[in-house]
């Protein structure tokens, strides 16, 4: 599942997506990033009374047994309340090497097809020991994931990003793979 994204907006890029975003933490210092991982602070939008706000959070909780729980199932589930967009241009998958005696992997870039940046469903909550943070939602592959792993996270194109936001839309109505050709894959090593 996915341990790395990439994330290189700016706050005005973003401002301009959500109209009447406010950040109660004050404006954040984004800085571009290549590679956000597991248990990074970075950049989410979430709905509040006012509107909409950016926050910067953690990327994983501790679940059971202390393992970080920074991909969650989303089949069959609803999520009335902490949901959130993760921001992103792009995330990584990884698979086995070819050559049976590497011990490195094959890391893959997949972008939004015709699209700068996106979103990944997210949700957030208050942890023990670490704050609030949050965590990708995942669905079955879409076809252009298939060929790389047996799941995938819920890309947002940004008309869907006030929909997700919104508890009263259905989940199901959004978290699910987009069509063939949605994605563009590349081979980064």
């Amino acid at each position: 599942m996915c341990n790395d994204y990439s994330n290189k907006l700016d706050i005005t890029q973003i401002a301009k997506m959500f109209e009447g975003l406010t950040y109660p933490e004050g404006v954040p210092n984004l800085e571009p990033r290549d590679d956000i991982r597991i248990t990074d602070r970075a950049p989410i939008v979430r709905a509040s009374a006012a509107g909409y706000e950016l926050v910067q959070r953690r990327w994983s909780w501790p679940g059971p047994g202390g393992k970080p729980v920074y991909n969650f199932r989303s089949d069959g589930r609803d999520f009335p309340n902490g949901r959130c967009i993760i921001l992103a241009d792009g995330f990584y998958e990884f698979t086995t090497h070819s050559d049976p005696k590497s011990k490195r992997k094959h890391k893959w870039r997949f972008t939004l097809t015709g699209a700068e940046w996106f979103g990944i469903a997210g949700l957030w909550r208050a942890a023990p020991d670490v704050g609030e943070a949050f965590t990708m939602l995942t669905t079955e592959p879409g076809p252009d994931i298939t060929p790389y792993r047996s799941r995938q996270v819920v890309v947002l194109p940004p008309a869907h990003f006030a929909r997700w936001l919104d508890p009263s839309v259905p989940a199901r109505d959004l978290l699910k793979p987009l069509p063939v050709g949605s994605l563009a894959v590349e081979q980064i090593c």
